[in-house]
């Protein structure tokens, strides 16, 4: 095992502090939308956290407007020339808006017909600058290499994004921002009992539903990133297929439960497969840390806030330093 630096972790453990701030600001955000009145479709672009961002937010727009919402691969703009967008937004979601494929697919989408719509950490990003309108994710300067604030307040502006298209949505938002303020500072009661099975754990399922299964993606990409745990995510009405055969290996399975009414069932049936077949398994719920009253998306989040601290503690366990994973870099210049 290496030996750590002392201040090793130190970045990303300030930067998950500040994440129900950082959302609270996102979400609350005014937003001025350029004419949407014909808009037909929603299309995201991200890579990584981003994209699990982007997960997050669309099954919370598909359901609040009735709108399809589906993510297009950046490399049909940097490889290819586009697809047709006319009456579409492509949401273009980016920490840092600079990587290439990601000003190109901005570019090209514009050129394509649609409304871009920015949302990104960076002021005057190249992102920024190819499109019509920009939402802050508004997390500030983020040192640690893995995502975290940042990808906190990318769903919140998503947030105020749809509380602009949909203004009965605001309210809503509002007392999410509110109950998620009463997550500083607060953990899981099974922190224990999860940080010891991840540290025996040889492989993870992260689980999730609707918005929670964009959280499951970025759990699972966090276990990876910081902690070199090979974790993989599965929405529950998936996971029931081939994948529930990899449970006669040792399987430590999480499940994030956004407490959404519609996911329930679902979720319910999941955890009972995998206990029958000797799983090791934990659900996860923003109520176990006194958060009610969210948003679908705003729980997703708070998932991932309750989370990123398990990620954390795992890596330094391991001897790893989170901050700075070996094969990583905050930018990932992708074309």
């Amino acid at each position: 095992m290496i030996d750590l630096p002392p201040n090793a972790g130190q970045h990303m453990t300030r930067e998950i502090a500040e994440a129900p701030a950082v959302f609270a600001a996102s979400v609350a955000q005014p937003v001025a939308l350029p004419d949407l009145t014909e808009l037909r479709a929603i299309y995201t672009v991200a890579r990584g956290s981003s994209d699990a961002a982007a997960n997050v937010l669309s099954y919370e727009i598909m359901r609040e407007t009735g709108l399809p919402v589906t993510s297009l691969p950046p490399s049909i703009f940097s490889l290819g020339e586009g697809v047709r967008l006319k009456d579409a937004a492509v949401l273009v979601v980016s920490q840092s808006g600079a990587s290439p494929d990601l000003v190109r697919s901005a570019e090209g989408a514009r050129a394509n017909g649609a409304t871009v719509l920015a949302l990104t950490n960076a002021p005057a990003s190249p992102v920024e600058a190819a499109a019509d309108c920009t939402l802050k994710i508004g997390a500030g300067p983020e040192l640690a290499v893995p995502a975290t604030k940042s990808v906190i307040g990318a769903i919140g502006g998503g947030m105020a994004l749809l509380s602009a298209l949909v203004p009965a949505y605001a309210a809503r938002t509002e007392a999410s921002a509110q109950a998620f303020a009463a997550l500083r500072g607060q953990t899981l009661p099974q922190t224990r009992a999860i940080l010891a099975a991840l540290l025996r754990a040889s492989h993870v399922y992260v689980i999730g539903r609707d918005t929670g299964f964009g959280a499951a993606q970025e759990l699972a990409l966090k276990l990876k990133e910081c902690c070199a745990l090979h974790a993989e995510a599965y929405s529950s009405s998936e996971v029931l297929h081939g994948p529930l055969q990899l449970v006669t290996n040792p399987l430590l399975i999480l499940i994030l439960d956004t407490e959404a009414p519609q996911v329930q069932d679902s979720l319910d049936t999941a955890e009972a497969r995998f206990r029958a077949a000797g799983g090791t398994v934990v659900r996860l719920r923003p109520s176990d840390a006194g958060a009610t009253g969210l948003t679908p998306a705003a729980a997703a989040a708070a998932l991932l806030c309750l989370t990123y601290p398990l990620v954390l503690q795992t890596a330094l366990a391991l001897g790893l330093d989170p901050d700075r994973p070996t094969t990583l870099a905050k930018v990932t210049e992708t074309r």
